[in-house]
């Protein structure tokens, strides 16, 4: 026996009904996904914009760190030049001292 066509009626606007509440809960569940999607997507962008930040400034500070070490370098051999000139005279003026003292006692 066939269902009455009350009955069917019924079903369907339920069943309906039940539809709408389904498309309505996921028509809002897509609304906060969206969202959140175009929240993580401004902080990705902050997050790179950053990271462009950050190189750029790696970058500077290796250049920086490069010519400090050249100009140190620099330094170091003035000062072991000058060093080896400083320990040149002296052993010139001890052995010019010796030359004189050997001829004082003679």
């Amino acid at each position: 026996m066939a269902p009455a066509p009350a009955e069917d009626a019924a079903s369907l606007r339920r069943r309906n009904e039940e539809l709408e509440r389904e498309l309505k809960n996921s028509l809002e569940r897509e609304e906060r996904m969206k969202k959140d999607l175009m929240k993580l997507w401004r902080r990705l962008r902050v997050a790179e914009e950053a990271e462009e930040r950050l190189c750029c400034q790696l970058g500077e500070l290796e250049a920086e760190a490069v010519d400090q070490a050249r100009e140190y370098r620099g330094r170091v051999m003035k000062l072991i030049e000058q060093l080896n000139d400083a320990q040149r005279l002296h052993q010139e003026s001890s052995f010019c001292s010796t030359i004189s003292d050997d001829q004082l006692s003679n």
